[in-house]
């Protein structure tokens, strides 16, 4: 495609929305998906100490 000017080139020849409103999702979506990752992440280390202090104490108890 050949574009006369920079408002027909983003009016995409009438697919501005679609094309856009992708490009916006998907700009979203890589911004997001590395912060929710950090956060399960540190959920599943604080569970995993958790757990292994929850271990930890029961082998304490059973220890004469």
């Amino acid at each position: 495609m050949n574009w006369g000017s920079a408002s027909e080139f983003f009016a995409m020849g009438g697919h501005a929305l679609y094309v856009w409103g992708s490009y916006g999702a998907c700009a979203l979506l890589m911004v997001v998906e590395p912060i929710l990752a950090r956060k399960r992440r540190s959920q599943a280390l604080t569970e995993l100490k958790r757990e292994i202090r929850a271990n930890q104490d029961s082998q304490d108890e059973t220890t004469p």
